[in-house]
């Protein structure tokens, strides 16, 4: 039996349509895969859905009753939540605070019910067979508990439909698993799920249906057990699309980059040399240690002991402005809290970098930095009306390629990407891998770390898997495999720790 159903739906900004009559059709006690590059018109559907944005034309029917149009507070009523990528927590607040804000239980008029409020949410975390406590500030709580706080909110507000944007990017294997334990127990209650996604394996793992949107166009939809992986991706992308490997062997030069005996929070006694225009592939399980070493080569962490050069040349332990002067670069995981400057415009966010090294030089040109800007806008393909948008107008990929732009404009010669394609669309991974190979042929040294192997099957020349904050194996490009990496990552294979 339907839950909902929306039935062509238009949407226009500025007289540009970007909705262009789509559909959308939920089972009750189902997942639903709502797929779609960046752009394709699934976050604009969840805002009609969730009442942030007005329909232009078109039909809602939720649960039996019609709609002509929504409001928030009409679409939290009817019990649809929406997860947001970047979660809608309050970090200085407790758990049940972040549960029951805004529907405070009280003593009286005036005197807030803690008890009450505490026991009904260990009530609710035990229905998800969470460990918890409530009244933990939620800035000490890992990702994965993050998300199951909000999860959780969720049903407290009676949800019958939750949409879930990229839920397990910051989550590792296991975590994953224990999200899907607990969103098959509610499909099982006759909860049913928007599951928005472009991890392949998770849609199909999770997912019992799937609608496919591309430019705003509604494009297919069908059950999972009739498709495969590469005829959705097809769908998304459209005659773009390829599933040929990226990799490209290259001559690579000289050391530039050499660690030894490198320590430091989360990684210990770290000898790697990488040579110029090599890529290397950090892998491991979240925590391993990965992450870490790369954040301590930018300075944001400060290593305990070891040495790091380039070319040469010691690089200042913690130190950020140190290694921007030795033409390192960093991009960081999560753009929304490493990256994006939201009061910025597109332009702003991409020369600030620069600027920082160039602080006492004159003041700053805008006709030269959008000379320069339009060079890295035609170099990787940004996709941007105009430099002088807010940064926040564009899609998750050209908001990285802005940040690829931010580094290159340094002149920056090491590259530390830490899972750069995060919370992107196969087309807009597919550039930034061949943008990755094409800074390699430039001579540009380039670090990755990723969850994701078939990345580094697609990049790297070499794929170094940690474990326990140490490097655990080496594996030459052709040796890179899922099940290989994966047993070398749990401490399965037992090998000499290198």
């Amino acid at each position: 039996m339907s839950l909902l159903k929306m039935q062509g739906i238009k949407k226009s900004f500025n007289g540009v349509e970007v909705l262009h009559g789509v559909d959308l059709q939920v089972e009750k006690g189902q997942v639903h895969a709502l797929l779609g590059e960046n752009g394709a018109g699934k976050s604009t559907l969840m805002n009609i859905l969730t009442g942030v944005y007005v329909a232009d034309e078109g039909n809602i029917s939720f649960d039996g009753h019609e709609y002509t149009k929504i409001t928030i507070n009409e679409s939290e009523e009817y019990g649809i939540a929406f997860v947001h990528q970047e979660l809608n927590l309050f970090n200085d607040l407790t758990v049940y605070d972040n549960i029951f804000l805004g529907k405070e239980y009280t003593k009286g008029k005036i005197t807030l019910d803690k008890s009450k409020m505490v026991k009904e949410a260990k009530d609710l975390f035990e229905r998800l067979g969470v460990a918890i406590n409530p009244t933990e500030v939620v800035a000490n709580l890992k990702p994965s508990e993050k998300q199951l706080l909000e999860i959780s909110k969720a049903l407290f507000k009676n949800a019958k439909l939750i949409i879930l944007d990229e839920p397990t990017t910051s989550l590792n294997n296991d975590e994953v698993d224990h999200l899907f334990s607990i969103i098959n127990g509610l499909k099982a209650e006759g909860i049913s799920f928007i599951f928005i996604s472009h991890k392949m394996p998770e849609i199909f793992k999770i997912s019992d249906s799937y609608t496919v949107y591309r430019n705003g166009s509604f494009i297919a939809t069908g059950k999972i057990q009739d498709t495969d992986p590469e005829s959705i991706t097809k769908l998304m992308v459209g005659e773009a699309y390829s599933s040929g490997e990226t990799y490209e062997p290259r001559q690579v030069g000289d050391t530039v980059v050499s660690l030894k005996g490198y320590s430091g929070p989360g990684f210990k006694d770290i000898n790697l040399d990488i040579k110029k225009g090599q890529i290397i592939g950090l892998t491991g399980l979240q925590g391993a240690g990965s992450s870490e070493l790369l954040h301590a080569m930018f300075g944001c962490l400060t290593p305990t002991s070891g040495t790091f050069t380039v070319n040469g040349k010691k690089v200042k332990p913690g130190s950020i402005h140190d290694a921007m002067k030795h033409k390192i670069a960093l991009l960081p995981p999560n753009r929304k809290e490493n990256s994006v400057i939201p009061d910025m415009t597109i332009l702003e966010n991409m020369y600030l970098a620069e600027q920082t090294l160039s602080a006492r030089h004159l003041p700053i040109k805008k006709a030269k930095e959008k000379s320069r800007y339009a060079k890295f806008k035609a170099m990787l393909n940004i996709k941007a009306e105009s430099e002088d948008l807010p940064i926040l107008s564009l899609s998750g990929g050209n908001q990285q390629k802005v940040f690829i732009a931010r580094w290159l404009n340094t002149d920056a010669e090491v590259l530390l990407f830490d899972n750069p394609t995060q919370g992107i669309d196969v087309g807009a991974k597919a550039e930034i891998y061949k943008l990755i190979l094409k800074f390699a042929q430039e001579g540009k040294t380039i670090i990755i770390n990723t969850l994701e192997i078939p990345e580094l099957q697609r990049v790297a020349d070499k794929c170094v898997v940690f474990y326990d904050g140490r490097i655990k194996k080496i594996l030459e490009h052709d040796e890179i495999q899922e099940t290989k990496v994966m047993l070398y990552s749990t401490n399965a294979m037992k090998e000499e720790v290198l």
